[in-house]
């Protein structure tokens, strides 16, 4: 993660992270963050995150006056916060890493919608939690819009804490449209909306789907509230944007390393306060790893044990079917069951090496088919042939080296 500068519409200085792949720089995402919050929050956080494990580097941003960017909120409108969102993506343009990708959150995605028309090199828009009219956003300074429109400007509580508002920015919003910028959007669209958001509701994301052209995708945020505060709604959101995002931005990646021909696995930690991980094989598949609630974690994925009862299962059932197809035997299908006979609490550093404790996986095959009972016994045999299966039981040589500090 990078911290950066960068002029914004109005001629402010405007802090932003840059959180760029470990490997190969694939693409870049552009976030634009909720109505008076700041580029650090949670669902900010984990979405750009996890885009770049994918191999997207992500630029967020604090709009004019929030955060630690100058600039007086006062003085800021909806059209500045768009000219904010062009900015960026110009900074990013100047430095070869034009985005493809565009990220709106709340009004963030409002703006996401009405600034993507004027950025070529974008792809792809995705939105969390938008209001299809940004005069949406006076809902919540209540009494305060009378002394907003006769004094020019006033506080207003949001989110616990005061901000001023101007008569310019509550006019603007009220005035912006985004039905035509969304029929003539030209980009793929992806709405992420919660059917409960007491913020925004979903008839908002029923109008954004409805005025946008195809390609469009919807996705219900069950549960989530407006700001994704629970990790595992963040988690979501990013994997459904990741996923979703790969069909239409270009994601080629570079030949793998002499020695690896499926390329290199990654495990990049999301989750600085638990254990969860973003593993990345390649550039198509991506898996979470985790520890149980019981162990400090927060069960979004397999246990790194799991994972590797994961891969002798899947090896053992590949290389049953393999033997059966070259023999030709009516094998209809074949299941495998592993369990390792650690538990985590005994996995910690005070019982390594113990005498006689030894990792046990317990394998139980299924096999589904009019079989002899010699071919049962024979495929029961090649099981033990799996690589994995060699290679647990094998020597093992693992050599761990620290990649250089990043400058």
């Amino acid at each position: 993660m990078e911290k950066i500068t960068f002029e914004g519409a109005t001629g402010a200085r405007l802090a932003a992270r840059l959180d760029r792949p470990d490997g190969p720089h694939l693409a870049t995402a552009l976030f634009a963050h909720c109505f008076s919050c700041s580029k650090d929050i949670a669902a900010a956080r984990r979405i750009s995150g996890r885009l770049a494990a994918m191999g997207l580097a992500v630029l967020r941003f604090d709009f004019t006056g929030l955060g630690h960017s100058e600039g007086e909120f006062a003085n800021t409108t909806f059209t500045s916060n768009v000219g904010d969102l062009t900015a960026a993506a110009g900074w990013l343009a100047d430095r070869g890493m034009a985005p493809s990708l565009l990220i709106g959150h709340s009004l963030g995605g409002a703006a996401a919608l009405r600034a993507a028309g004027g950025i070529d090199s974008i792809r792809a828009v995705a939105t969390i939690g938008a209001p299809f009219d940004p005069g949406h956003v006076t809902h919540n300074f209540g009494d305060a819009l009378e002394r907003i429109e006769a004094q020019g400007e006033a506080e207003v509580t949001l989110g616990g804490r005061p901000f001023t508002v101007g008569r310019d920015f509550v006019r603007d919003v009220r005035e912006a449209e985004l039905g035509p910028a969304i029929g003539e959007l030209r980009r793929a669209l992806l709405v992420l909306h919660a059917p409960r958001d007491p913020v925004v509701g979903i008839d908002n994301a029923t109008r954004i789907f409805a005025a946008a052209q195809h390609p469009k995708s919807f996705v219900t945020l069950d549960g989530a509230d407006h700001l994704l505060s629970d990790a595992a709604d963040a988690t979501y959101a990013a994997d459904v944007i990741a996923a979703w995002a790969g069909r239409y931005i270009d994601l080629a990646p570079p030949a793998p390393p002499p020695g690896a021909p499926e390329g290199v696995v990654r495990a990049s930690e999301a989750d600085p306060e638990g254990f969860l991980q973003d593993i990345q094989s390649g550039r198509r598949h991506h898996l979470l790893a985790d520890e149980p609630e019981s162990h400090g974690g927060t069960d979004l994925g397999p246990s790194p044990y799991g994972l590797v009862s994961a891969g002798l299962a899947a090896c053992t059932s590949m290389t049953i079917r393999m033997y059966a197809r070259r023999k030709g035997w009516p094998l209809e299908h074949v299941s495998v069951d592993v369990a390792h006979s650690k538990v985590h609490a005994d996995d910690g550093p005070a019982t390594e090496g113990g005498a006689g404790r030894i990792d046990r996986f317990a394998r139980t095959v299924r096999l589904s088919g009019d079989l002899s009972p010699d071919q049962r016994t024979r495929l029961l045999e090649i099981a033990d042939r799996c690589p994995v299966h060699r290679t647990l039981e094998g020597v093992v040589r693992v050599d761990t080296l620290e990649a250089p500090p990043p400058d």
